[in-house]
């Protein structure tokens, strides 16, 4: 599966809205790759979620999101508006930062400049910077920055990274770069889970976050009714609920819809992907904020649905997980997805800095659910902070608490009547609890940190 990838350089853009629809493209899948796949795998080649979710590139500095709106009539947003729209601030105050947690994020490549410019990011917006441990997996070749493979994925690390720094600003960040490489025929699933499964098994990370996602029906097998190429990847997520290690997945930017497999379309049915389909991950879906230059909400979150919409709807390889059960009416017999959601809409999105492009140094916006599963990495992070151990699988305690007084544990309903329909696949709709638009809704972190916390002990 091949995906073409488009930036808008919106600095120097002076197209209407119109323009930037035409120029974004949905979450990508991953891609497959020539050649013999190994008898438990599948091969396929990992392309990030990010792409085509550019809206601003190689700006000298951020603007405010009114001047965001004057200039590209979009909303953009910074990390201090994100802290007081989840109201994060007032558990900075009590000392929950994630400190003495560890937030392990996976991408292709990586970015060699991540460091200076999360140091670069942070000064910004006067907070104080983090180490970002980089661990290679396989033979990772040498950045090549007209590589749009590698840019590709270095501009998804940025945005990882930075918006998990924004949530959980005293968190230990450790960035597992893998070597998938399509013209040498790397695996990439494959290599991204053995990966991810090595950390596990030596105590790194309490949770993983996960950008990148396939619609099921591109995975081998699977017009036949044989799911075997997906649940034998399966194998690091089962060693993270055994090891109480949280692990998120981008529930992606297709509505209810995704990719086909040559990338250069989408079904014209309900699909969903993995991994943010699987029932040991937490699916992150898609909010759209409405903020001031404060960030206060100006109205209530709406479902992502402008240039991409946020990915929901029934897996067709796993069955309605028990965790599900008090949704059932809404679900039906199979796993649904997403979970929760987080900001990812393109208008209003993230401001990022990256230097990793020696000719587009600057500040760049980005949107997407690839935004919204780093975000939420860092409230886990910091209820694991306030649990004193990892929260691990945190699916089962979500319900509950949704299911019991949502309100009052920090689940914030989003119920405006706005749907993820898109590329002429009709959706779901936000409405009063559950549905397959936004899961439970979002969160307000004063609340559901704690509540977090308090559910997972054993």
């Amino acid at each position: 599966m091949h995906i073409a990838r488009t930036r808008l350089n919106f600095a120097a853009a002076t197209a209407a809205t119109a323009t930037l629809a035409a120029a974004a493209l949905a979450t990508a899948p991953l891609a497959a790759v020539a050649g013999a796949a190994p008898a438990a795998v599948p091969q396929t080649k990992a392309v990030p979620a990010i792409t085509g979710h550019t809206l601003a590139r190689d700006v000298p500095s951020p603007l405010t999101s009114a001047q965001c709106e004057a200039k590209w009539h979009i909303a953009c947003y910074d990390p201090l508006q994100y802290r007081t729209a989840y109201n994060l601030n007032s558990l900075y105050k009590k000392g929950i930062t994630g400190k003495g947690r560890t937030i392990v994020i996976v991408d292709s490549f990586g970015s060699p400049t991540i460091q200076h410019d999360l140091d670069t990011y942070s000064k910004q917006f006067g907070m104080h910077s983090t180490k970002v441990s980089v661990v290679k997996w396989g033979k990772v070749p040498v950045f090549d920055p007209t590589n749009a493979d590698m840019t590709g994925w270095a501009g998804e690390t940025t945005l990882d990274v930075e918006m998990a720094h924004a949530v959980a600003p005293d968190a230990k960040i450790v960035l597992v770069e893998t070597a998938v490489a399509e013209t040498e025929g790397v695996t990439g699933l494959p290599e991204m889970m053995d990966a991810e499964k090595h950390l596990i098994d030596h105590g790194v990370g309490d949770v993983i976050t996960q950008s990148f996602g396939a619609t099921e029906n591109t995975f081998p097998g699977f017009d036949q009714g044989d799911f075997s190429s997906i649940k034998k990847l399966r194998y690091a997520f089962q060693d993270a609920n055994r090891r109480h290690v949280t692990v998120l997945a981008s529930s992606g930017d297709g509505g209810a819809t995704d990719s086909t497999a040559d990338g250069k379309g989408y079904y014209d049915k309900p699909v969903n992907s993995w991994p943010s389909s699987d029932p040991l991950v937490t699916s992150i879906g898609g909010t759209q904020l409405h903020l001031d230059d404060k960030g206060d909400r100006v109205s209530p979150d709406s479902v992502y649905n402008d240039y991409g919409a946020g990915g929901g709807g029934q897996s067709h390889v796993f069955a309605r997980p028990s965790f599900q059960n008090g949704v059932k009416k809404i679900v039906g017999t199979q796993r649904a997805t997403p979970d929760v959601s987080m900001a990812a809409a393109v208008n209003g999105g993230a401001w990022t800095y990256s230097s990793f492009d020696p000719t587009a140094v600057g500040w760049d916006v980005y949107g997407g659910t690839s935004e919204a599963s780093p975000l939420f990495s860092g409230i886990v992070a910091l209820a694991d902070q306030a649990a004193g151990h990892r929260v691990g699988n945190i699916n089962s305690a979500l319900y509950t608490l949704a299911r019991h007084g949502a309100k009052a544990h920090g689940i914030v309903d989003v119920n405006d009547g706005t749907n993820n329909s898109y590329e002429g696949v009709t959706g779901y709709t936000a409405v009063n609890g559950y549905d397959m638009a936004t899961g439970v809704g979002t969160v307000d972190a004063l609340r559901f940190v704690p509540a977090l916390a308090r559910a997972s002990r054993r």
